[in-house]
Parts: C-alpha cells; sequence; structure tokens
C-alpha cells in the first residue's frame, strides 16, 4: 500500500489470496451490504462468532470442513494487524501440510482500504479567487485533479 515489501507482507498477501479463494469472493470488490466491511472484516467477524463456515463459497461445500476450517484460520494468523505477529512462509507452508502443528489464535487483522475510494475533500478558498476558483485538497495530502473542458 505504501511501497515497502517485506517477506511479512508477502504472507499478509497470501493470507488475503487463501481467504479470496476460500470465500470465491475478491477482497477489492467484496460486498456483504454492511458498511466498511471488506473480506477481512467479514471472515474475522464470522470467526470471532464461530460461525466461519458460513464464508464458505458453495462450490467448496462437501469438502472437509477441518481442513477448510484450517485454511481460514491460517489465512487469519497471515493479515494478523501486528506484522510480528504473522508466522513466515516456512511456517505457513508446516501450517497447511501438517495438522500436527498448533495453531495459535490470531489476533484481529490489519484493515486496507479498498483500492477506489471516495476521499473527503475540503475547499480552501485562495486569496484573490472567487469562490468558484477554489482550490481543493484531499484530507491524507494526495493530489486532485480536477478536469475543465473550458
Amino acid at each position: 500500500m505504501y511501497g515497502h515489501f517485506s517477506v511479512k507482507s508477502d504472507v499478509f498477501s497470501f493470507g488475503v489470496l487463501v481467504l479470496e479463494i476460500i470465500s470465491g469472493q475478491k477482497n477489492s470488490s467484496f460486498c456483504n451490504g454492511e458498511e466498511g466491511e471488506n473480506l477481512l472484516t467479514y471472515a474475522w467477524r464470522n470467526w470471532k462468532k464461530g460461525t466461519a463456515l458460513n464464508m464458505i463459497d458453495h462450490t467448496l461445500r462437501g469438502h472437509s470442513s477441518s481442513e477448510i476450517m484450517r485454511c481460514i484460520h491460517v489465512g487469519l494468523l497471515c493479515v494478523q494487524e501486528n506484522e510480528a505477529d504473522r508466522p513466515t512462509v516456512t511456517s505457513v507452508v508446516l501450517m497447511l501440510t501438517s495438522n500436527s502443528v498448533s495453531l495459535s489464535v490470531p489476533s484481529k487483522p490489519a484493515f486496507f482500504m479498498p483500492s477506489v475510494v471516495e476521499q473527503d475533500k475540503s475547499e480552501v478558498t485562495v486569496p484573490g479567487q472567487s469562490k468558484s476558483n477554489s482550490v481543493q485538497y484531499s484530507v491524507n495530502e494526495a493530489s486532485i485533479t480536477e478536469l475543465d473542458p473550458g
């Protein structure tokens, strides 16, 4: 998101991918009808309520629910908010290939913003300009380009 890549961001991406595969939905286009909810918040909420099986895509139903629950568990471990709590890639492989490895309890995931976000805009009137020529800026200091057809 900020151009910083690390082993832990790779694990985070893998966790998102696992949850996307299980749910059959992309995180970037996830819509569950609740305002502000993305795939990670949906998975976390269901995990905490003990209803994680609700998020499984219909094409996966009928497969081993214990294996799918383990994948959800591993996915949530990979997307934990605290980077230091995320497992290494080697640990993830071991978790997915060996049922004898016990899994720690995941903490809440990091929530990231969708790629297209309607930013709050504020107007600043520049001295000497009319209100119609005011300058806009975004709260996060990203630039805004306004097209003027005239």
